[in-house]
């Protein structure tokens, strides 16, 4: 029975990859992977923001000092705390090369590289190109620009994805995938449409912060951090619907929480899936019984590899497609059959 199968042109030996995430943040975690059975890793994200903050902090410290005293020692030398955000930048992204170099030369598995892209510049461009000089096989970009600032309009946010893929993808050899959400109101049309950019790969989909409220202490805290196997609908539904319909791979992300759980990515598309919170749950060492779980229903259904029933559920070649566009339910689909051609 053979199990692999390729996503963004790498070659995988199953369709499980453990996403960005703090089991991805050390060689001695990628390893661990590896050892229960990942077919490749995507390491933790650098982030964007995080660097901005940091230096952000540092400046605001470092107005109170006196005039004279407005400098830093960095390496033997006193730099202008003007020149820290450099700074910051360069040690975070020598880190960051640094656990991509050395996990390549730990592992047999492809290493993906993370950059999570919040601000909305294209300043990690930079860092893409330093990240693929350090060995890594591919690049995700996690790209989310919230939808909050009321001046731009639909049309200015989404060309932000455009032009910040078009800038990537120009300047780098290895595959780039984007993680995004699915907070589009035309989302079909937006992964189709990104699909068509020179891209390898699109994620579906990112999970992002949620905010709690604390009523007794009346703070703001966070909630919901692992995603739910009720989590699953919405990725599954964007895979089956999409399947076919774009011109790049498709990697499900999100309430994948066991073996059932990615035949059922598989069947409606997925050309991989990627899995965190029920390894952080289970430990790592739970990709082996989700591996299992794919061999056993393989060859109850005598299936001999991915490709014999990949997509064989997703809405092109369903009799009626119909089921996957309903949001309302319908008396009428709570006993219908749906048969594959």
């Amino acid at each position: 029975m053979d199990l692999s199968t390729k996503y963004m042109g790498l070659e995988l030996k199953n369709p499980i990859i453990v996403g960005s995430s703090g089991m991805t943040s050390s060689v001695e975690s990628v390893k661990r992977a590896e050892a229960a059975g990942a077919a490749a890793v995507v390491l933790k994200s650098i982030f964007e923001e995080e660097v901005a903050l940091e230096y952000a902090d540092f400046m605001k410290t470092a107005r109170q000092f006196p005039k004279e005293s407005q400098y830093f020692d960095y390496d033997g030398r006193k730099i202008p705390i003007e020149y820290y955000d450099y700074i910051v930048r360069e040690e975070n992204l020598k880190k960051y090369a640094t656990l991509v170099a050395e996990s390549k030369k730990a592992v047999s598995i492809p290493v993906i590289a993370s950059i999570n892209c919040f601000l909305q510049s294209v300043e990690w461009i930079s860092y893409a190109q330093q990240l693929e000089a350090a060995g890594a096989d591919a690049l995700e970009l996690n790209m989310f620009f919230p939808p909050t600032d009321f001046k731009k309009t639909r049309v200015d946010r989404k060309s932000i994805y455009f032009k910040a893929t078009e800038a990537v993808t120009q300047k780098l050899a290895i595959p780039t995938a984007l993680k995004i959400s699915y907070y589009f109101s035309d989302l079909g049309p937006m992964i189709q449409k990104l699909s068509q950019t020179g891209i390898a790969g699109l994620v579906l989909f990112n999970r992002y912060f949620s905010p709690d409220i604390d009523i007794d202490k009346f703070t703001i805290t966070k909630g919901f951090v692992f995603s739910t196997p009720s989590d699953l609908s919405m990725s599954l539904r964007w895979i089956a619907i999409m399947a076919g319909k774009v011109d790049c791979d498709l990697a499900a992300s999100t309430g994948i929480h066991d073996g059932d759980a990615v035949i059922k990515q598989l069947l409606a598309g997925a050309d991989a899936v990627q899995v965190a919170s029920c390894l952080y749950k289970n430990g790592i060492d739970y990709l082996g019984e989700m591996i299992g779980r794919l061999q056993s229903w393989m060859a109850d259904n005598r299936f001999n590899t991915i490709g014999d029933f990949k997509g064989k559920m997703s809405q092109k070649k369903t009799v009626d497609p119909s089921i996957y566009d309903r949001v309302q339910f319908m008396r009428y689909y709570g006993g219908k059959k749906n048969v594959v051609t």
